[in-house]
């Protein structure tokens, strides 16, 4: 038996259909789970209630009416109120109180490695990724594939009670995502960036994704890979809720959990020592032509601080790798280094 089981769940059908089902197949995990860890508790006790989550609700249901009703069908699969579910669904955009655990610190700045990798010739341009999370969601994922009344179908990793898309997925206008954590300090009231990623699975392209991005009105951010079939671009995009910043990649690069560009020098961030070693391992590892062996060899290696195997309190989840050719993904998920291709498939790009 899997130390590290995926879950394989299909939906389709309106926001609230598409909502109950994932809610309904994460229900037991985040009860048991996720509400009882410190990070939601604390979140919980300071924010339920506030007007600050009301704002980013506000903000939300302005923005995308139809993801937060994605999310009030979590809450009901689920059988939990919609506001335990939006505020988890809003972790990355709430301050932690000062007193919290270490521990808890540490997986709240807990993030995950990207590989982007353009296309040599004829072949595909590449993402791959490691998805780092709490030990606690170890075994509680989802993979889930969904067919939705609008806009294109699209599959996605993602953790109990979540709205997809913070993670890796991809859909069929041949648009590929996977997400990297970070922690700048200009969190501020707008749209919830679980939002964002969310919206960006419902993207035709590239460009459209990007514009997304570059809305004014984000209330936090992440860093973005993303990769279009059609045309093999890959870019690399930093989208802390102050800013946007786009390199489309030509070369192959890695990024982790903090800022790297220019633009944001000035930005204030939390960078983990988890965040910089990581880094600077890929980094090496591109330079020293590891890529050559392929993404796994990297994104695999235990002699770097690159697979997380829970000694800073997080583990790798997941790892990803998608392969972009102009009429198709091909995509593979692996459990554990031991554990390869528990998932995979193909879509075709239309």
């Amino acid at each position: 038996m899997s130390s590290n089981p995926i879950s394989r769940v299909r939906a389709k059908g309106d926001a609230l259909s598409i909502g109950f089902v994932l809610g309904r197949a994460s229900a037991f995990a985040l009860r048991e789970r996720v509400l009882r860890t410190e990070e939601y508790r604390v979140l919980e006790a300071r924010w339920r209630g506030s007007d600050y989550l009301k704002a980013l609700e506000s903000a939300a249901r302005t923005a995308y009416p139809r993801f937060v009703r994605e999310i009030e069908g979590i809450a009901a699969g689920a059988e939990q109120d919609f506001e335990t579910v939006f505020l988890w669904n809003c972790r990355g955009d709430l301050r932690l109180p000062e007193d919290v655990s270490p521990a808890t610190k540490a997986v709240a700045a807990t993030g995950c490695t990207s590989l982007l990798i353009p296309a040599e010739g004829d072949g595909p341009a590449a993402i791959a990724h490691n998805e780092d999370g709490a030990a606690e969601l170890l075994g509680t994922c989802l993979w889930v594939e969904v067919a939705p009344d609008e806009g294109p179908a699209w599959s996605s990793f993602t953790y109990p009670g979540m709205l997809p898309g913070h993670t890796f997925g991809l859909n069929e206008a041949g648009l590929v995502q996977t997400i990297n954590n970070i922690r700048t300090h200009d969190l501020q009231p707008g749209v919830p960036r679980q939002i964002i990623g969310r919206a960006i699975l419902g993207a035709r392209g590239l460009d459209e994704a990007v514009e997304i991005l570059k809305r004014k009105d984000r209330a936090s951010g992440f860093h973005h890979n993303l990769g279009e079939a059609k045309t093999r671009r890959l870019a690399s995009v930093e989208a802390p809720g102050s800013g946007c910043a786009v390199r489309e990649v030509f070369s192959p690069r890695a990024h982790a959990n903090h800022l790297l560009f220019a633009e944001f020098d000035g930005l204030e961030q939390t960078i983990t020592p988890s965040s910089r070693d990581r880094q600077e391992a890929a980094d090496r590892m591109i330079a020293e032509g590891k890529l050559a062996a392929g993404a796994e060899a990297m994104l695999f290696d235990e002699t770097t601080p690159i697979y997380k195997n829970g000694s800073d309190n997080s583990l790798t989840l997941a790892t990803s790798v998608f392969a972009l050719f102009p009429d198709r993904i091909e995509w593979r998920v692996h459990a554990a280094p031991d554990e390869r291709d528990v998932l995979s498939g193909t879509m075709r790009v239309v």
